[in-house]
């Protein structure tokens, strides 16, 4: 494994190892004003939520690496502690990046990147029309992080309102994740985007106090088939299944087939047992997979 002391390397060589690392990254991309009523919109991916009471949201215009200059967001806030946070989707990213490009203050971004402006109800900065879901917000506070190259600023901004577009709700009129198409950084000029081919659940852990991969036996726990991820499903469980329901299960004509096939070899029986416990687990059915697992 590579150690490396971040006291050795430059802002710029801790940026791009930080970035890789440190990722995806949820886009804030940000709409302010200032004093004299210009506008700015920029995209900032050192951004995340951090209270839900009051609903607050964090995100960081750093000082540029390249020559320790501020970023007009952070002079704007200095100035109008307000602010939208437009969140960003596949359909914007490109038109998102453009508007990173350091035009001269008091050039609109929103002209030169194409976004519509929309008229915000509480504070002065516009939205973005474009944007699935659109936050206005009051900043709380400004955290500064250092005065060198790279230093982050902290954004404390409370949200006040949120639209949302119908089109990425569900009929509860909940945010529908497979609608949303999230786009989020990465290190370097790499995004991802998240589609439903690559969307997934993992269920909460145990209210009840799962039993942990520690009072799993050792013979699953050690399997060469079940993965790191098969286990903390295992151990989410809050009771194994009885008796009864191992031998019913084992009664199962696939799982009864299995058996028959495997009588006088322990061995295979393990590894088919435990494949089949895998393909139960990697389809969410873990209370079979332990029936499958404890059978004997």
């Amino acid at each position: 494994m590579l150690t490396i002391n971040l006291k050795d390397l430059s802002p710029v060589e801790i940026q791009s190892y930080l970035n890789s690392a440190i990722a995806p990254r949820p886009i804030c991309f940000a709409s302010t004003v200032g004093k004299d009523g210009s506008i700015n919109l920029s995209p900032f991916s050192y951004f995340n939520l951090f209270s839900v009471n009051p609903p607050v949201c964090v995100f960081s215009p750093s000082r540029r690496v390249r020559d320790n200059t501020t970023k007009h967001t952070l002079e704007n806030l200095r100035e109008v502690p307000e602010c939208t946070i437009n969140i960003v989707n596949y359909d914007m990213v490109q038109q998102v990046s453009l508007a990173s490009v350091e035009y001269g203050k008091g050039v609109n971004e929103f002209i030169k990147a194409g976004f519509t402006m929309l008229p915000s109800d509480l504070v002065k900065p516009p939205r973005v029309a474009e944007s699935p879901v659109q936050l206005e917000c009051v900043v709380k506070d400004i955290i500064c992080l250092g005065a060198g190259a790279g230093a982050g600023n902290l954004v404390i901004a409370e949200i006040k309102l949120m639209h949302i577009n119908e089109a990425v709700l569900d009929a509860n009129n909940k945010i529908d994740q497979l609608k949303m198409e999230h786009v989020a950084r990465l290190g370097g000029d790499w995004y991802c985007r998240v589609t439903p081919d690559n969307l997934f659940i993992v269920a909460k852990p145990n209210k009840n106090m799962g039993i942990g991969v520690d009072a799993i036996s050792f013979a699953i726990r050690n399997s060469k088939i079940l993965t790191g991820n098969n286990l903390g499903q295992l151990g989410n469980v809050e009771v194994l299944p009885n008796d009864g329901e191992i031998s019913a299960y084992a009664q199962s004509p696939e799982i009864k087939e299995l058996l028959d096939a495997t009588i006088g070899d322990s061995q295979t029986r393990e590894v088919q047992l435990h494949l089949k416990a895998k393909e139960l687990l990697d389809a969410g059915r873990v209370e079979e997979a332990w029936k499958v697992l404890l059978i004997v």
